[in-house]
């Protein structure tokens, strides 16, 4: 768990953020390392620690005809390859316990899906890898079931865990984002990470495409490749003012004498 630690502590040091970013699923080797090239290449212009993120199964898709990936041996070959070609650290879900280890052996983060962060056998499960455990917030939960889940991981005898903002249910098929969340997740103690592409159901950031219109999943949510540099240089500098702000302890007693 060294190793892990070690990337753990780099994700919360990155200034002035890392980035989660690729195609929402796997939809061929060759594409996946085209746009693994092409992100990395962006974010190493820019300075920017990136994780890439893709899946290998979507295994909550509405239709049962719907595309939902390679699957988990093929998947994680493609992802293996991304990894040690580009020397990226990888991010995945898993949505079954029995997936957890095989997972392990190549992602650098478990993700644990929105729908499933509080299922204790599958927190636990991905804890005892050892790798960095990044929880979405499920879309019906408060904030303060984060603090559940990340306790769930680091009893299990991991303290790498991240939990992540993704929206919150604002009537049927429909999300908003509550940025008080980004606040009342700090609870758990942990990097907060923002999901924005989920969150807003529609283009926002994160999940980064070079056709978002042919996707064969979440196409219209997907960033354009081609716009993810002028995106990434306004929050790089959105984030450097707002993390280089002045620290204020803020004194509420009264004020006794005149300015």
């Amino acid at each position: 768990m060294g190793a892990t630690s070690e990337f753990y502590n780099e994700l919360k040091a990155a200034e002035p953020f890392f980035i989660l970013a690729g195609p929402n699923v796997i939809e061929s080797a060759d594409h996946v390392m085209k746009m693994a090239r092409q992100i990395k290449s962006v974010t190493d212009e820019l300075g920017l620690k990136l994780v890439f993120k893709s899946s290998f199964d979507k295994a909550n898709r509405t239709s049962m005809n719907s595309f939902r990936g390679p699957g988990l041996e093929e998947g994680l070959k493609i992802l293996e390859r991304v990894k040690i070609t580009y020397d990226l650290p990888i991010v995945t879900d898993v949505h079954e316990t029995s997936q957890c280890e095989a997972v392990g052996r190549i992602a650098d983060i478990l993700q644990i899906p929105a729908f499933l962060c509080r299922q204790t056998d599958l927190l636990v499960a991905a804890a005892k890898t050892g790798k960095v455990i990044n929880i979405k917030k499920g879309q019906m939960c408060a904030s303060s079931v984060m603090v559940n889940s990340a306790f769930k991981v680091r009893t299990s005898g991991n303290p790498n865990v991240m939990v992540c903002e993704r929206g919150t249910m604002f009537g049927y098929n429909d999300l908003i984002v509550d940025p008080r969340n980004l606040e009342w997740m700090r609870e758990a103690n942990c990097p907060v990470v923002a999901d924005i592409t989920h969150s807003l159901q529609q283009p926002a950031g994160r999940k980064v495409h070079d056709n978002p219109l042919q996707a064969p999943v979440d196409g219209p949510t997907q960033w354009p490749l081609r716009n993810l540099k002028s995106l990434l240089e306004e929050l790089v500098a959105i984030g450097r003012v707002t993390k280089g702000k002045q620290q204020y302890n803020v004194d509420l007693t009264p004020v006794l004498e005149d300015f």
